[in-house]
């Protein structure tokens, strides 16, 4: 018997309980992203000194995707068992004292031993998401997802900043790291503190009529009838349960999503993710040589992009009412923006092409990123919100993994090569997500299959 989580109803989602806990999750994101964007930066000069070569300096870093494409489904399913509180603060210490090895690591087998315990539990960014959809109503959450992921990206912008100010001091990334696993600290300590909303797992049976790409219904109803009687039962039964019965459900809830008819959005998130990750992979480097730019300049362009990305986390509640809660569509709207986003500037001949297509990508790419996560905990209502995140994330590391070969093989074509197949790939996903004729009807809980 598998278990999932219940959507808040609207009525829960409004006590002062429910929305401290909102703020308080934008605050864990915010956090996360800052502590995170000072380190990352500077890792590769780091293991650099450290004396490792190119080629062992990549295998590190792809241990680190392998970690986390094997835990992403795991630890978002054992959120679902044991509870986002106590999953988000194991998660979150547990990333405290990775990034705080990074801070001795003066060799490069310490650097490696350090990655280990990130690569694995680094997802308090996952499970912060299943736990707001959790709080939140099917209509409110792209709003919500919206406004976390602006939370998140201010700290994304913020971080690099503060990162590379402390790197120029004596012994400057050890400072930094030791700096950055006392964020997570604290981080972990807010999450502690805080007043929490009921936070239970619940055992639920299969619904019928399961909700997949091409056909979904509406299970709100039937979620909402979950009593407190059975929160209570479940409770306790939990409490019982060993670690490695945990573990067991874990397994069986992520297999119990590989072998569902998900297949197609999970896909499509597949191909999003790679055509946006091969238009980054070499954008510094195509901006030296196509157009002479420093990576300074360099710099404050991704830092435009960033800042607008936050901007467009705003704006999903007014998009949102225009589309009726329509997800879908906006996905659609949003992947057809990306294309012609990703195609203009593989092709631009002037640097206001490509200001004005990063501009645009910088919106497409966050409002779909949003609407993805939307569709994805619709349909596999079922499944649980933290399982349905973690395989997500599986399959974004499944890109992160692809895209570095991909992207030196184009390259090897045309500084332009990248972005230019990462145009084809969203084409596909275009296509994939028209060939399933679905179409939706009034709001997020009314979806009918076209003719």
């Amino acid at each position: 018997m598998g278990t999932t989580r219940p959507t808040a109803t609207r009525g829960e989602r409004g006590t002062p309980s429910g929305r401290s806990l909102q703020h308080c999750l934008h605050v864990v994101g915010f956090l996360d992203l800052f502590g995170v964007s000072m380190i990352v930066p500077l890792l590769n000069h780091h293991v650099k000194s450290l004396g490792a070569s190119p080629t062992t300096a990549g295998i590190i870093g792809s241990c680190y995707g392998m970690f986390q494409l094997f835990s992403s489904s795991l630890v978002g399913s054992w959120s679902d068992v044991v509870g986002r509180r106590y999953s988000l603060i194991t998660c979150i210490v547990i990333s405290a004292l990775g990034y705080a090895l990074l801070g001795v690591s003066t060799n490069i087998y310490i650097y490696a031993l350090a990655r280990i315990p990130v690569g694995i539990f680094k997802h308090s960014l996952s499970i912060s998401k299943a736990f707001l959809s959790d709080l939140v109503t099917e209509e409110e959450r792209p709003i919500v997802m919206g406004r976390f992921n602006a939370a998140s990206s201010l700290g994304f912008i913020l971080g690099p900043v503060v990162g590379g100010s402390l790197t120029e001091l004596p012994g400057g990334f050890y400072i930094t790291s030791f700096l950055c696993s006392s964020i997570f600290i604290i981080n972990a300590g807010l999450v502690w503190l805080l007043p929490w909303y009921e936070d239970k797992p619940s055992c639920v049976a299969p619904f019928p009529n399961e909700s997949s790409f091409n056909g979904i219904t509406d299970t709100s109803a039937l979620k909402s009838d979950l009593t407190l009687h059975t929160y209570q039962m479940e409770n306790q039964v939990i409490k019982k349960q060993t670690f490695w019965t945990q573990v067991v459900s874990a397994f069986r809830k992520v297999g119990s999503v590989a072998f569902s008819h998900m297949w197609e959005i999970f896909l499509v998130r597949l191909l999003s993710a790679i055509a946006v990750m091969l238009y980054y992979s070499n954008f510094a480097l195509a901006m030296e040589e196509r157009f002479h730019m420093t990576p300074r300049m360099t710099g404050y362009l991704i830092s435009y992009g960033s800042t607008l990305g936050v901007l467009a986390g705003f704006l999903l509640g007014p998009l949102s009412r225009i589309y009726k809660h329509n997800s879908y569509i906006m996905l659609l709207h949003s992947n057809i923006l990306t294309f012609f986003s990703i195609l203009v500037y593989s092709l631009a001949p002037k640097m206001w092409i490509v200001v004005l297509a990063l501009t645009l990508l910088a919106f497409s790419t966050n409002i779909g990123r949003t609407c993805i996560v939307d569709l994805e905990l619709t349909q596999g209502v079922k499944h649980g919100s933290g399982t349905l995140i973690g395989v997500g994330q599986s399959v974004t590391s499944v890109g992160r993994i692809l895209v570095p070969l991909w992207s030196g093989i184009a390259q090897e074509y045309s500084p332009c090569g990248p972005p230019q197949l990462g145009a084809v790939l969203s084409l596909a996903s275009i296509f994939l997500m028209y060939k399933s004729k679905l179409c939706y009807s009034g709001s997020a809980q009314t979806k009918v299959k076209s003719a």
